[in-house]
């Protein structure tokens, strides 16, 4: 008999999963056409699959138009991954989903970048809008 993780039949909710809220600040500058570029090299959620912790590193680039992420709701938005079983390609189209959701940018890329495990790295990137 196959044994799975608790986390693997939860994946076709995922894009209703519930997180906190992500707040925003009003952009001085919403005429201008700039880039914002965040980092975050400590990321946590769980494999579906073994529910074990998936580690990764998140590259969040976007064009503010009204609005601007709030730096502390994102990580607080962030570390409730931590419980979240879910794939890598669902995390980074449910990140992208919420954060376009939180502060409609003129674009927005995200990147993921897991650490390799089994001898496996994957990158998966998504991105809305034009650059």
């Amino acid at each position: 008999m196959k044994k799975t993780s608790p986390y693997e039949n939860r994946q076709k909710n995922i894009r209703t999963l519930k997180m906190p809220d992500i707040d925003v600040w009003e952009n001085q500058y919403p005429d201008r056409d700039y880039v914002v570029d965040l980092s975050i090299p400590e990321f946590t959620c769980i494999c579906p699959k073994t529910a074990l912790p998936d580690f990764a590193f998140i590259k969040v680039s976007y064009k503010p138009a009204k609005v601007c992420l709030e730096l502390k709701s994102l990580k607080l938005y962030l570390v409730e991954y931590r419980q979240v079983g879910i794939f890598h390609e669902h995390l980074v189209n449910k990140l992208l989903d919420d954060l376009v959701k939180a502060c409609h940018p003129r674009w927005m890329r995200i990147e993921v970048i897991m650490n390799p495990r089994g001898g496996i790295g994957t990158t998966v990137s998504a991105e809305k809008g034009k650059k």
